[in-house]
């Protein structure tokens, strides 16, 4: 008879919105920083990149757009294992892989060994650290789940503030394949966040936790099953394919496309905008870290908005999507470092603001027990997005000679993104009437 697991039982709790989670939330911190926030620095390297192998605009976009991608692409498999395995195990090896995969950028030949290197080994790595740990601070919290996200996501503009700068001090001082080297070094941080993990079993009944009941000594049943079943139905209750029939998720999930095709362009071709108007070097990197701040505040203060309930959540990203689209379509008429600043000030605030309440919507469209499943379906059908949005943006610059038509680009894309939420909105609205009002079912909708 095969042997029964010997996992230690616990009291099933309710989510504690606090305690322990307020390391959770660190770990997410983190996350956030050392993943999309390195993503949003890189346009600190583009510059150096492009002139080192003499290439195009499109094709120097690649590297970052690749790793959108594995990141988008690969969240499900994050998810899946982090169920198979655990969220620590999962989030300390993919904290290793990105590190790997920047440290076998510093000494790539050629673009595509950056596309694999930086695009698919370190996005890989970001899918398997960002996804789970995510998931877990939804675990951990349901009453403040929108400041905890609004909190936890500000750890992408804290470290885009201070690295932005670095990266350029790095470039400086040892080349950009230096720079990398010690880039990677910084990724394995991510290890440490994955440690923080402490597993949380939640009174109500979601696939994870029926998982891990089923290893009990005390059930006979889970010594009936081989090890392959099991870890099939680990991977298959996860991963929830029955949300395609979910008509709001799908088109929450459209609006994902089509926001991802402007939200990852702009931060990339920053800094490579403020040099063809003249800008110097460091007051460009500079840019990134004015974006950084005023991102910050974005997060922290829409995060907070929508936790007062004041006005419900999908409202509230529709005003902060709009704005930031046609903050970008405004973008080509900066053409000094001041002019920039204003504009990085304003795409810091509408940007910040959208990415703190985007995942709180998504919260409210699915269980909790369906949270981390959806997360993952919704960043794999998103990925088409932010694959194909700075490769595009970088068509335009290539064709106009003009790095602003990049902006243009971006911000039409959101511009269309909004109407899908306003699609959305229009679907809740008649959920709400054909459905009696439960206890709690306003406050979720909001």
């Amino acid at each position: 008879m095969e042997a029964v697991p010997q996992t230690r039982a616990v009291r099933p709790v309710d989510p504690p919105d606090g305690g322990y989670g307020w390391f959770v939330l660190l770990s997410t911190f983190f996350v956030f920083g050392l993943t999309f926030g390195v993503i949003k620095s890189f346009g600190v390297f583009y510059v150096e990149i492009q002139k080192y192998f003499s290439t195009t605009a499109t094709s120097t976009s690649w590297i970052t757009s690749v790793a959108v991608a594995t990141v988008h692409i690969a969240a499900p498999l994050g998810a899946a294992l982090s169920v198979r395995f655990g969220h620590r195990a999962v989030v300390t090896a993919g904290g290793a892989l990105a590190a790997f995969g920047m440290i076998a950028g510093a000494f790539a030949r050629d673009l595509v060994h950056l596309y694999g290197a930086v695009g698919l080994l370190s996005g890989f790595g970001y899918a398997l650290t960002w996804t789970p740990t995510v998931t877990m601070l939804g675990r951990y919290f349901e009453r403040r789940r929108p400041m905890a996200n609004g909190l936890a996501s500000a750890g992408e503009c804290v470290v885009t503030f201070l690295i932005s700068p670095l990266f350029q001090f790095l470039v400086d001082c040892y080349t950009w394949r230096g720079a990398m080297l010690i880039l990677g070094g910084i990724e394995l941080n991510l290890c440490v966040c994955g440690a923080l993990l402490r597993p949380i079993h939640l009174r109500q009944d979601d696939p994870e936790e029926t998982v891990e009941l089923e290893e009990l000594p005390n059930k006979t049943e889970t010594q009936q099953r081989s090890s392959q079943s099991r870890g099939t139905g680990r991977i298959i209750q996860y991963i929830d394919y029955r949300l395609i029939k979910n008509g709001r998720f799908m088109v929450y999930a459209m609006f994902g496309v089509f926001a991802a095709l402007g939200f990852f362009a702009p931060a990339l071709f920053l800094v490579p905008y403020a040099r063809s108007k003249g800008v110097a070097e460091y007051q460009a990197a500079s840019l990134m870290s004015i974006s950084a701040t005023s991102d910050l505040a974005g997060r922290i203060g829409c995060g907070w908005l929508a936790n007062l309930r004041l006005i419900k959540t999908i409202k509230l990203l529709f005003i902060t999507v709009t704005l930031l689209g046609v903050i970008l379509l405004l973008c080509p008429l900066a053409t000094s470092f001041w002019h920039l600043v204003i504009f990085s000030v304003a795409y810091g605030l509408a940007f910040g603001s959208t990415v703190a309440i985007h995942i709180t919507v998504l919260a409210d469209l699915v269980d909790v027990a369906q949270l981390g499943s959806a997360l993952g379906f919704f960043m794999l059908i998103r990925s088409s997005g932010g694959l194909l949005g700075p490769p595009i943006a970088g068509f335009f610059i290539d064709k106009m000679s003009n790095y602003g038509t990049g902006f243009l680009m971006a911000g039409v894309a959101l511009i269309i993104s909004a109407l899908f939420l306003l699609v959305l909105h229009q679907m809740n609205r008649r959920e709400e009437i054909s459905k009696p009002v439960s206890p709690g079912r306003d406050d979720k909708a909001r």
